[in-house]
């Protein structure tokens, strides 16, 4: 739905629209041993503690033009963090019409968005396959704003934030609000997908699927990146140390996982 300038600032008392923007993202790693496993758990534990969290999702706000009232945060034992931010925003004197545009957001060097209502949140999950080698770290993170404008400029910088392998990305915009004369409006900006907000040499590198429910106002989209370089996933020690076979093992362990998770089902059962 294209609204007009004036339909988008005249509206009836407060715009009551909530807009829910919740990221995922996945690190997966080859853990052969124990000690190796424990020492990535550790390595991952202090990269995304919760004091760097926090950082980032203070950025997020910064992007967006919000005011932190309250920031929880907790780091906990055995591992894993979670940070919440309730932040809001002063009156909107005047609605800049170019924050409507579908683009990517900015990083934290410049500020272009505002809210009214909102809060961030984030949550780690460490953990580890019983058998297989395999572990993984999981982030989720939530913005979610009510008023005039989407969180989705936040997107940009989240995905340069972690080191990500799988990303899976659900936009939803829910209530209504009322313009002048009474009519309810269920969205006030144009979207098709939210890879319009994903800048394009970050499409270049991820495989990308859409599932979306226009009518509803639902946006769904998963990214697993193409590239696939072993000892990216290697903790510790580099493929060359490997045997062929065993290279080309851990490869296929690894890439049954990715595929796992980018499709939402388990291809194949371990045993």
């Amino acid at each position: 739905m294209k609204l007009t300038h004036e339909e988008r600032i005249q509206l009836h008392e407060f715009n009551n629209l909530t807009k829910s923007l919740s990221f995922n993202m996945y690190d997966i790693c080859y853990t052969k041993t124990r000690e190796e496993r424990e020492a990535y758990i550790e390595y991952i534990d202090e990269q995304y503690n919760a004091e760097r969290l926090t950082k980032i999702l203070t950025h997020v706000s910064d992007i967006i033009g919000a005011h932190v009232l309250n920031i929880a945060k907790q780091d906990y034992v055995p591992q894993g963090a979670s940070v919440t931010i309730l932040v809001s925003e002063g009156p909107i004197v005047e609605v800049p019409t170019e924050h409507f545009d579908e683009s990517p957001g900015p990083l934290p060097s410049s500020v272009t968005m505002h809210l009214d209502k909102s809060h961030i949140t984030v949550h780690t999950y460490p953990e580890y396959h019983p058998h297989e080698g395999i572990s993984t770290f999981r982030a989720d993170i939530d913005v979610s704003t009510c008023g005039e404008i989407s969180p989705l400029k936040a997107l940009n910088y989240l995905i340069h934030s972690f080191d990500t392998d799988i990303m899976t990305m659900d936009y939803r915009v829910r209530g209504f609000t009322r313009d002048i004369n009474g009519r309810k409006l269920f969205i006030d900006h144009d979207i098709n997908s939210i890879q319009n907000y994903i800048p394009e040499e970050i499409k270049d590198e991820y495989d990308m699927i859409d599932v979306n429910v226009y009518p509803q106002n639902i946006f769904h989209t998963k990214c697993k990146l193409k590239e696939f370089d072993l000892n990216n996933y290697l903790f510790g020690y580099s493929k060359e140390k490997l045997e062929k076979e065993e290279a080309d093992e851990i490869t296929k362990k690894l890439k049954m996982e990715m595929d796992e998770i980018f499709y939402g089902k388990n291809i194949h059962t371990h045993y």
